[in-house]
């Protein structure tokens, strides 16, 4: 059936609603605080440590080591729960949801094996302890890395 007023086919009619709808989805802003290119992993500047693999970042932030790999301690630092930036970090590091890492966390502490990383209230506090303590190590949306940081590990 052709429309008369348009002379518009149903074919060109569902080409038009496709673009219109990839237009509107491909404009539509990204809901996630930090994007998988986005999120870095920092030490403070002063630190030894030049870069870390993925496998080294999940045994520290799982509590399998407390220490660098040069024996330096390590002092793992979290966003505060349900927050994208914590969310996207333990999906993008061990592919689980926030809830499974807290109840990883409780079997372990409550069993006394390992504490969790420090919690932090915001970004700001997280710059702030990586840039006041060598032995801080925090992820970090890649915008808010200071001169006092170093990346050691990049999603």
């Amino acid at each position: 059936m052709n429309c008369q007023i348009f002379n518009v086919t149903r074919t060109h009619l569902k080409l038009w609603c496709c673009l219109i709808f990839g237009l509107f989805v491909s404009s539509t802003p990204s809901a996630s605080f930090a994007s998988p290119s986005n999120l870095v992993v920092v030490v403070n500047q002063d630190n030894d440590i030049r870069g870390l693999s993925k496998k080294e970042v999940i045994d520290i932030y799982m509590g399998r080591f407390q220490s660098f790999p040069n024996g330096q301690p390590a002092k793992p630092v979290d966003f505060p729960a349900e927050t994208e930036v914590k969310s996207d970090f333990y999906t993008l590091l061990v592919n689980q949801s926030e809830s499974r890492i807290q109840s990883y966390w409780s079997r372990l502490y409550f069993s006394g094996r390992a504490q969790p990383p420090h919690q932090s209230k915001s970004v700001d506090e997280v710059i702030l302890r990586v840039t006041k303590d060598v032995s801080t190590l925090a992820y970090i949306p890649a915008e808010h890395v200071t001169n006092d940081m170093r990346v050691v590990f990049a999603f």
